[in-house]
């Protein structure tokens, strides 16, 4: 299984006062579009304020990594597929769009085989395949797609947590 860690660039001071001083709504607003999990959302909120990124990350950390299965197809309701665009109201279209840039929608060759390993994914998973896609190109993309296929259920569910994970830190990040 492979495990990326999502650091903060040292040139990157991301606002945690700022979070820590929004009213409760806007709070639960902007966790909710890093990750649509309820539970989730309201544990992180609760933590504030926040010391400062460290302990913020450390906390949407911990929360994301004990995400139940209803908890995890919640999430990926808010997930395109790998490859496509963000077509469903629930898909952050602009996130969606940003985060699979590396993904080269102008060759026919890596369409047609994201859209065969999704196909077999979802009927192997019965589930949308997910990955951190930001930062990564097309080939990496594939070949943890078909890397994937061979796990069983538990692994395959646990990776898909560390995914969903990864874009929420990803995301949050970003939102501050």
């Amino acid at each position: 299984m492979s495990e990326h860690t999502i650091d903060q660039p040292a040139d990157v001071d991301p606002d945690v006062a700022g979070f820590n001083t929004l009213s409760d709504d806007e709070c639960r607003q902007r966790l909710t579009t890093c990750l649509a999990v309820t539970r989730w959302v309201e544990q992180v909120a609760a933590g504030r304020p926040y010391a400062d990124w460290a302990a913020l990350k450390g906390a949407a950390e911990r929360a994301a990594d004990t995400l139940e299965p209803d908890e995890v197809d919640s999430a990926l309701a808010g997930h395109p597929r790998i490859g496509e665009k963000a077509t469903d109201a629930k898909h952050d279209a602009e996130l969606s769009e940003r985060e699979q840039a590396g993904v080269d929608a102008s060759d026919a060759t890596v369409v047609d085989a994201l859209a065969a390993g999704n196909a077999a994914y979802e009927q192997r998973f019965d589930r949308v395949f997910l990955i951190r896609a930001a930062g990564r190109s097309s080939t990496e993309i594939l070949a943890e797609l078909q890397r994937r296929l061979d796990n069983d259920d538990e692994a395959e569910r646990a990776e898909t947590v560390i995914q969903l994970r990864e874009i929420a830190l990803l995301r949050l990040k970003e939102k501050l």
